[in-house]
């Protein structure tokens, strides 16, 4: 069976592939955050507790969507599973001023934090397996992210 017809076949890899998102055969992290933008777009329009007690919950379960997806294709950290970019962008916006020129400076800071991975971001990506492992590096770039948004949107906004 193709990775497409498992994907949308299966509610676990559908979310973990980020609604098909991540069979884009380049860069599926990009095309994950960007699929990931939509549902920001809706969640922020919900007060700022609903919004962490989302995010909070999608980190939860997406420990175990990713990992078991992992699981059911036999490899660690499959680069379509993009639900941790998903997770890691939302953390990267909460608190964000409202406006596409935000949005898109959430996009390209999450993914410089993504793709570069420092310190401590790297060791996790390493050194912490299965589901855990698989969103906790993203988890991370959202926080560095959302650092810097903060200080961008306390001197420009």
């Amino acid at each position: 069976m193709s990775l497409a017809k498992t994907v949308f076949r299966s509610p676990i890899h559908l979310l973990a592939f980020g609604f098909g998102s991540g069979l884009s055969p380049v860069a599926p992290g990009t095309v994950g955050t960007l699929a990931a933008i939509p549902l920001y777009l809706i969640l922020s329009l919900f007060p700022s507790w609903f919004y962490l007690l989302m995010v909070f919950f999608a980190f939860i379960v997406g420990i175990w969507i990713c990992g078991e997806s992992a699981k059911q294709l036999g490899e660690h950290d499959y680069g379509g599973i993009v639900w941790d970019e998903f997770v890691g962008f939302w953390i990267t916006m909460i608190a964000a001023p409202s406006g596409l020129l935000w949005v898109i400076a959430g996009f390209i800071i999450f993914r410089i934090f993504d793709i570069w991975k420092p310190w401590p971001i790297y060791v996790a990506d390493h050194k912490i397996h299965g589901g855990l492992g698989i969103m906790l590096d993203d988890v991370l770039a959202g926080i560095y992210s959302l650092m810097v948004m903060q200080v961008l949107a306390f001197f420009l906004a």
